[in-house]
């Protein structure tokens, strides 16, 4: 039986962790289910953004000790296939090239912390507990590190890559890894809800292509490059049918096309 459920409410594809009793533990079987439905997601033409969540108690609990028993057991070249499937199921969650919004209903650790890093905002339930335990099992929290070093910034990650505190709601929104916060899990459907409307009065072509353009100059020194690159970027978008039909829809003072009829 799966260890996650997909459905599609109109335009809004929702992924979510439905093993509560293993704290939606991630091990090989979830990972590879988590990779084909962000697949599935990216490339659903009907699907405008996606809401990953979770049932239970907790978000994600990291690796499942199940798992983990049997990796202790693994050979170098078996420990290294297991972290490129699990590399790959964030590469494509990050990629993804419509929205996405983690709803954090309970405590993430370890990959459940590169999980909701992955995702393009995320509303997080107060109060909530988060950690990056790794180092206290002797290992690195390395395949979500580039996730959650540009979510948490370096100085943050120092401490909490080093130290394996948890840290609550407040803390994940203060370093950034959490865009809002929610004191009931009404408030938090109401946010998610929010955002959700927000985002769907959006070009859906704009957005991927903003995605794009965030990974494009992230980090990068400003430079006659960069300034050809978002000129020619803009200057794309500018001429494309959506560029024409969004600026079309403000001068006349109308909804936009792509905006549903009941936003």
């Amino acid at each position: 039986m799966g260890k996650i459920a997909i459905e599609r409410q109109g335009p809004v594809g929702l992924v979510t962790l439905t093993n509560p009793e293993r704290h939606n533990a991630l091990d090989d079987g979830v990972i590879e289910e988590l990779t084909d439905a962000f697949r599935a997601m990216g490339s659903d033409a009907g699907v405008r953004l996606v809401v990953l969540s979770a049932t239970g108690k907790s978000f994600c609990s990291g690796a499942d000790i199940a798992w983990m028993k049997r990796m202790a057991g693994y050979t170098k070249e078996e420990n290294l296939r297991d972290a490129e499937a699990l590399g790959e199921m964030l590469r494509t969650l990050d990629s993804l090239p419509k929205p996405v919004i983690a709803r954090v209903q309970g405590a993430a650790f370890g990959g459940g912390v590169g999980l909701i890093a992955c995702c393009d905002m995320a509303v997080g339930l107060l109060p909530t507990t988060y950690a990056l335990t790794e180092v206290k099992f002797g290992i690195v929290p390395a395949t979500i590190s580039p996730y959650v070093v540009a979510a948490i910034g370096a100085r943050a990650a120092r401490r909490y890559f080093l130290s394996a505190e948890k840290f609550d709601s407040a803390d994940a929104f203060r370093m950034g890894l959490l865009s809002d916060l929610a004191a009931s899990e009404d408030e938090l459907d109401e946010k998610i809800g929010l955002l959700v409307d927000a985002l769907l009065e959006c070009g859906p072509l704009a957005q991927g292509e903003a995605k794009d353009l965030i990974r494009a100059v992230s980090s990068r020194q400003v430079d006659a490059a960069m300034i050809a690159d978002t000129a020619q970027r803009i200057a794309r978008l500018r001429a494309s049918e959506e560029g024409r039909e969004g600026l079309g829809a403000f001068l006349e003072k109308r909804k936009a096309r792509w905006v549903p009829e009941e936003s």
